[in-house]
């Protein structure tokens, strides 16, 4: 199918003004609609996009179905994909009809609601589809705007702070990504992202202001864009905004956010800073390694004294997330496609687990861990998924979470053995937190009078976590479904990644010797 990229992207986008343009009223019937409206849309663009996922071609390691044309005063409109990116593109069409259906239960401002999620949709695929630097910011940053409204009018007693926490942190970041943008654009002459990775730029090192900067250009362009790609993930320290945005996030809010924003991050660390500023990234390697394990260490610790389920699950993230992050700066083929299918993996379970907190909060309106307990005498079937998701958490062999923390550390290891060795410990405290969090909601005696007339999970909440069930079995003990997709291109990334570091290595020795 010709422009099926532009298609899969913009189904969602059409669907949002259908319903702003068409749907009026806010009675039962038109808040009815605009829920089948935005559920057909969302199934739509799954359906149509593993049309991409049939017509890619893995040993292909370059940029695939791409869509090229004159946009906007000489920028282009250039879309692709190739193994690193066609993945993300299915976990976003794929987990997206599954918050329109968790959602089925919002009475406010419904169609405003729905928009917010087609037009983020929308933009989040843009972000892993554009070719263009110009058109990879626009989607990057204009998804803030759906997200920060999602928090902002349908969140919890304090979503207006944890919404302007949310925008503040991740746009600030992303300032100093525009300006190292314009710097690549001065330097290269092209805005296309293709072009770019082939283009060398400067590694001389330089003083500033009496600071010595190791790999010169290539180096601060590498902090540009480590600001923002660091605080999306997030990374520790900048991880702050997170819990709070989660807390305050409607249930589909937190879904979204933890399932495909914070993959943003990951992913422009693939796509920006390994192949274009190679030496910069070999720089501040040793750094970003200990910042991940720090990460999956404290974030763990300070998960296990959380009162709020969406806190731990939070924290929980950011820990995850650390394991990415070493992943991918180690550099080498195992990290890589451990780092890449830990995200996928993360997209699945912290996606369950959010919902499982929804299916008890709709219940309870309450969040806190202190609430409950006994839950199994009353729910087994939701005491049965938590438990497999927990698990799936925490990294249990035959479970998509195991896989991607094997890898990572795999990786690593070759590498840093001491950065391994810390943030192997994480795994034993991400059992501790997880399982203390199960035992307290699900386990013990029924003893609170408010839970003896809770309910099991209805046909609806059965029908939206089969999809996750499946998936985090099936890449668990089917792991090659992902890695064989992204086999090939990663190992294209880790090759050119070696050169440059070579040439620039042989330039460095060139130049000290005349």
């Amino acid at each position: 199918m010709d422009n099926i990229l532009s298609i899969v992207t913009f189904i969602p986008a059409i669907a949002a003004s259908i319903l702003a343009l068409f749907l009026h009223g806010s009675d039962v019937a038109a808040q009815r609609n605009a829920k089948w409206i935005a559920l057909l849309a969302t199934t739509v663009t799954f359906l149509v996009s593993i049309g991409i996922y049939t017509g890619f071609d893995p040993s292909n390691t370059g940029f695939q179905m791409v869509e090229e044309g004159e946009w906007l005063m000489g920028l282009k409109y250039k879309m692709g994909v190739d193994g690193i990116s066609v993945l993300f593109v299915l976990l976003t069409t794929f987990i997206m009809p599954l918050t329109i259906l968790a959602s089925w239960n919002v009475t406010d401002r419904v169609k405003e609601y729905m928009i917010a999620f087609l037009l983020l949709e929308t933009l989040m695929l843009g972000v892993f589809m554009a070719l263009d630097l110009v058109l990879f910011y626009l989607f990057f940053e204009a998804g803030l705007i759906p997200m920060f409204l999602i928090i902002g009018i349908w969140g919890g007693k304090e979503r207006i702070y944890a919404s302007f926490k949310f925008f503040l942190y991740t746009f600030l970041g992303s300032v100093l990504m525009l300006v190292a943008m314009v710097a690549m654009y001065a330097d290269a002459g092209t805005t296309d992202i293709e072009a770019l990775m082939a283009h060398q730029f400067a590694s001389e090192s330089f003083s500033v202001l009496g600071i010595y900067v190791t790999g010169g250009m290539q180096t601060l362009m590498f902090l540009a864009f480590f600001a923002s790609f660091a605080v999306k993930m997030p990374m520790w320290p900048v991880h702050t905004w997170l819990p709070d945005a989660h807390v305050q996030a409607p249930t589909a809010g937190s879904v979204v956010l933890a399932a495909i924003l914070l993959k943003m991050g990951g992913y422009g660390f693939l796509r920006f800073s390994l192949p274009m500023f190679p030496v910069g990234s070999a720089v501040m390697t040793d750094l970003v390694l200990w910042m991940s394990a720090i990460a999956v260490v404290y974030t763990s610790l300070v998960a296990l004294v959380q009162e709020d389920m969406k806190k731990l699950i939070a924290y929980s993230s950011v820990a995850h997330m650390g394991f990415v992050t070493m992943g991918i700066f180690a550099a080498n083929q195992q990290g890589i496609d451990g780092a890449i299918f830990q995200m996928l993996s993360h997209g699945f379970i912290s996606a369950a687990l959010f919902l499982c907190v929804g299916v008890i909060y709709d219940r309870m309106h309450t969040r806190d861990i202190e609430a409950y307990g006994g839950l199994v005498t009353r729910m087994p079937a939701y005491a049965l998924v938590f438990m497999l998701f927990t698990m799936a958490n925490v990294g249990l062999p035959g479970t998509s979470g195991f896989i991607g923390e094997f890898l990572t550390l795999m990786g690593t290891f070759q590498v840093n053995t001491w950065v391994t060795a810390v943030a192997a410990t994480g795994v034993i405290f991400s059992a501790a937190y997880a399982l203390w969090l199960y035992r307290r909601v699900v386990f013990g005696d029924l003893i609170k009078e408010s839970l003896k007339a809770m309910t099991d999970m209805s046909s609806r909440e059965r029908l939206i976590f089969a999809p996750l069930i499946v998936m985090t079995i099936l890449l668990g003990v089917y792991p090659s479904l992902v890695t064989d997709v992204i086999g090939q291109s990663t190992t294209a990334l880790i090759s050119n990644y070696d050169t440059a570091l070579a040439a620039a290595e042989a330039a460095t020795q060139t130049a000290a010797s005349h």
